[in-house]
């Protein structure tokens, strides 16, 4: 059978395209809630679980040791821009660290946010590994890794190699995924992210429940429970480092607050965790869309399950039924939760 359509594109007064997806509604005890298609079957989360990833900075102890605030913390869990503030907080964590950008290991590639890349390349600077979305994720994995040397003097060497999964920052990151998920990932796939960290299979159903423990600190070690709540409000305070200007993570929790957190991932991965109601969400599109329709599909769950007063159905219902518009400003249709989703959903 095949997945249910979340979200129809639609081009005046037809269905255009459709884009079909499964998701998982959870409790932290792992009770499914909600759910629409296969939510057994493994994909790979990618960047929706850097929350996830960043619990060993603060439950090792690392982020009190070198001081780390909100702005800093949420940059863990960021796949951000590139934009100035971005890259200097992610030095500046480094800079903590007694680090620079170059012990980072996620590669370099040019900012995501058009303004910024423009800018950069109006003053004739290549981009750094410091504009890599995943900086501010690795700078955290550094300090880590800084914290478990021990030595400063042998820290730099220590790093090397950090990425690879049997190095002990992986293992710790690992450790946690696995505490949060319930999912042994020495049984699950396999792969490497695009920042070169491994990625492994997770269902869906495992997925929302990591993000309902994350939410609740129900089920979680204690060390674990107390990271993720430090996370959490890290990133309320300063969700403009999670993602950036215009982009939905930053838009929902700059209006959400604590009452949401979510993260998307790549190829059509979102998961979400619901603090007030103990619930994790978890949605995969089948066709990787991502910056289209995973992004109605998180809005209409969100929509769906969340008390919201009248300003918050304002804020969210054109976010998922998104009008869309040619380049000479016309109105040409619109992207929307289809019918059937919106209801399963509730």
């Amino acid at each position: 059978m095949p997945h249910p359509v979340l979200v129809d594109a639609w081009r005046g007064d037809i269905v255009e395209s459709f884009h079909r997806g499964s998701f998982a509604v959870v409790d932290a005890a792992g009770a499914l809630a909600r759910q629409a298609g296969d939510v057994d079957r493994p994909v790979y989360p990618r960047s929706a679980i850097k929350a996830l990833q960043a619990l060993p900075l603060v439950a090792s102890g690392a982020a009190a040791r070198f001081g780390l605030d909100d702005a800093e913390l949420a940059l863990a869990c960021a796949s951000h821009g590139g934009e100035p503030a971005h890259t200097a907080t992610a030095a500046r964590m480094l800079a903590k660290a007694g680090l620079d950008g170059t012990a980072l290991e996620c590669g370099t590639h040019w900012p995501s946010h058009v303004e910024s890349a423009r800018a950069l390349a109006a003053r004739h600077e290549p981009p750094q590994a410091l504009h890599n979305n995943c900086s501010g994720k690795h700078a955290g994995f550094v300090c880590v890794g800084c914290l478990l040397a021990g030595d400063p003097d042998t820290a730099r060497g220590f790093l090397r190699g950090y990425v690879e999964p049997a190095h002990p920052v992986m293992r710790e990151v690992g450790a946690a995924i696995e505490s949060a998920t319930g999912v042994r990932l020495a049984d699950a796939p396999r792969a490497t992210d695009g920042c070169s960290i491994p990625t492994f299979g997770i269902p869906l159903r495992a997925l929302a429940l990591a993000f309902a423990r994350f939410g609740s600190g129900a089920g979680l070690a204690p060390e674990h429970a107390r990271a993720a709540t430090r996370l959490r409000v890290a990133v309320a305070a300063q969700p403009f480092m999670v993602a950036g200007s215009g982009r939905l993570d930053t838009v929902l929790m700059q209006h959400f607050g604590q009452r949401v957190f979510c993260k998307v991932g790549a190829e059509g991965v979102y998961c979400a965790a619901l603090p007030e109601l103990g619930l994790g969400l978890a949605l995969k599109m089948d066709d990787g869309n991502t910056a289209r329709a995973a992004e109605v599909a998180i809005a209409a769950l969100i929509e769906a399950l969340l008390p919201l007063d009248d300003a918050d159905r304002a804020f969210i219902a054109p976010l998922r039924d998104v009008t869309l518009s040619n380049w000479n400003g016309r109105v040409v249709g619109r992207l929307a939760a289809a019918p059937d989703f919106a209801q399963d959903a509730r």
